[in-house]
């Protein structure tokens, strides 16, 4: 019976290696496949988990169990409960180490970019605690973010609880990222365009497979969940005539005007680094508080002051006070470390500025204008795109939550238009660049970095190898070479580990023997390390690890080769495999 049992624990394992090798390679699609399934089902779990916690937190003590109603809260409330949630927070914080608040969308694309996509569970543990108090005080922030930090740590996890190769890491992060937008507004194409534009940044077929998998799971989980409604209540819209581009053209202008101003203004404050995290968040509160007193709307998310600009039952004045003062807030707190994302503020600031927008053109040719909806959910889109340099990811939300191709022609040319204002006429970054900025972090990827981090260093690792030590008697080494390696791995002493080509050794022995024929007896044993031949100094590398970070460990040890190992057993690494510099050059030079 115990025979059986181990019968079938090592047919398990070795079918578990083999998934493993293969998903080193930067084309195992099937694999990948398999990997946007759990990485749906992960996020899932995870985002709904923080979805349910904002609301049933607000179905117990907010007016109507609306978690939005701040409106409704009298004003004294208003004012006291920002600055109570910001202390509260800031006591949280201050407990956790520095390296342990970082979040967001962000530190997502931080990780990714120079950590292999490893996230840590402590900071999404932290992240999913101090957001829905931020939510739950009336701080101006998103839940879009957090939840996007929340599902590429949960798909994060999963592959590194699974020992996967750090190629596949990356795909995971993607996965968990679309997965959460998908289930968060129930877009799944936005999901995967946004992963793929703003986190991922690259397309290729073998990515999006995975990320489509694991954006149907999210956009499944929330019908069943919450029913098939997109997350605003959008009435029929139609731009009336042509006529009115020239209105949409400067709509998208007036946006990307905002969307700089609030970089901007989010820059300033991100570079506040010196205070206190304790006196940065009570500034947030107290900022949030006061405004919060005089224009409500601005507390909360936002998004239903969005349903009520749809159907135009906001006046102008409120508009004008409603933007400026979401604006100026969300942009100083998320500025000062109050957690939460932009993601949905960005939405519900653009909602605003669309609706004014609608007003004066509905003053202007009262005949001709569409309705108020009608820009309100362009404005929506030109700033999701202008302020997150992501217009295809705006487009496409657009299309999904209105559910109207109508659509797409007025919105392309206020997203686009919103995004040359801010970029070219404002020159200003996205925020996230502007965020990476500010922890010392770089977004762009040199080419050669992308091409390498697609495959693992078990896809083309010499798996052909022998070890010796430095002294080999004759017959021994002729054993070896019977076993027909390609390389020999030699104990250089003090730890270093030197490999030889075998045809090298196999050339020496056979001068040796023909010396021997023609001067008599020779030397019995053979000092690897003095006989000619190709020498290469190794220093080892995780089989997990992506023929970037291989290179990288050559470049930084100055060696010509990386000796692959397993762990095995705490303090037990064998090595697997040998991978010269040249092979990964040749890789490269290959794919690209």
């Amino acid at each position: 019976m115990s025979t059986s049992i181990d019968q079938v624990r090592e047919r398990l394992r070795q079918r578990t290696e083999h998934f493993r090798t293969r998903l080193s390679h930067a084309e195992a699609l099937p694999q990948l496949a398999i990997l946007g399934i759990l990485a749906g089902i992960a996020t899932c779990l995870v985002v709904h988990a923080f979805r349910l916690a904002i609301q049933l937190s607000g179905w117990l003590w907010m007016p109507e169990g609306d978690a939005e109603r701040f409106e409704s809260l009298p004003g004294l409330v208003r004012f006291l409960l920002p600055i109570g949630g910001a202390l509260l927070i800031a006591l949280i914080l201050a407990r956790a180490g520095a390296n342990r608040r970082s979040g967001g969308v962000a530190y997502v694309i931080e990780r990714v970019n120079h950590h292999q996509g490893q996230l840590p569970l402590g900071n999404a543990v932290l992240q999913f605690v101090v957001t829905v108090i931020a939510i739950l005080t009336g701080q101006s922030v998103g839940r879009e973010g957090p939840a996007v930090h929340l599902g590429a740590t949960a798909s994060s996890l999963t592959g590194q609880w699974l020992r996967l190769p750090n190629n596949s890491l990356r795909v995971l992060v993607g996965c968990g990222t679309a997965a959460a937008i998908s289930a968060s507004f129930n877009t799944p194409m936005a999901g995967v365009i946004f992963a793929m534009e703003v986190v991922l940044m690259e397309y290729t077929v073998t990515q999006f497979t995975p990320v489509i998998l694991a954006a149907v799971i999210g956009a499944i989980s929330t019908q069943i969940l919450y029913g098939s409604k997109p997350a605003f209540e959008v009435p029929a819209i139609e731009m009336q005539s042509l006529w009115e581009l020239p209105f949409v053209a400067f709509e998208g202008l007036w946006v990307g005007a905002i969307a700089a101003l609030f970089i901007v203004i989010h820059r300033r404050f991100l570079n506040t680094g010196a205070i206190s995290i304790q006196r940065r968040l009570m500034a947030a509160g107290v900022l949030t508080g006061t405004v919060g007193l005089v224009i409500p709307e601005v507390l909360g998310i936002g998004y239903d002051t969005v349903d009520h600009a749809l159907v135009g039952q906001i006046g102008v004045g409120v508009l004008c006070a409603f933007v400026l003062g979401k604006l100026v807030v969300t942009a100083i707190t998320t500025g000062l470390g109050m957690p939460g994302g932009v993601i949905g503020p960005s939405l519900v600031i653009g909602a605003g500025v669309g609706g004014i927008v609608g007003e004066l053109v509905a003053f202007i040719a009262p005949n001709n204008s569409s309705s108020a909806g009608f820009y309100v959910i362009v404005g929506m889109g030109a700033m999701m795109g202008a302020l997150l340099h992501a217009p295809l990811a705006a487009l496409v939300a657009l299309l999904e939550l209105t559910n109207n191709p109508g659509i797409i022609l007025p919105s392309m040319l206020a997203i686009i238009v919103a995004l040359l204002s801010c970029r070219a006429l404002f020159r200003q970054q996205s925020v996230f660049d502007v965020m990476l900025e500010a922890r010392g972090s770089g977004h762009s990827i040199d080419p050669l970095a992308r091409v390498l981090r697609h495959a693992g260093v078990a896809s083309i690792m010499d798996r052909s190898f022998a070890r010796a030590s430095r002294l080999v008697e004759v017959q021994d080494a002729k054993r070896l070479l019977a076993q027909e390696p390609r390389w020999i791995l030699i104990d250089a002493g003090e730890g270093r580990t030197r490999v030889l080509r075998a045809a090298d050794l196999a050339r020496h022995l056979t001068e040796q023997h023909a010396q021997t024929d023609a001067d008599g007896p020779q030397t019995d044993s053979v000092d690897l390390m003095k006989i000619p031949g190709l020498r290469l100094d190794t220093t080892p590398i995780h089989s997990r690890a992506t023929l970037h970070e291989a290179l990288r460990a050559l470049e930084k040890s100055n060696a010509e080769a990386v000796l692959v190992q397993r762990q095995s057993a705490p303090l037990i690494a064998p090595a697997v495999g040998v991978l010269t510099k040249s092979a990964i050059e040749s890789y490269y030079h290959i794919k690209s």
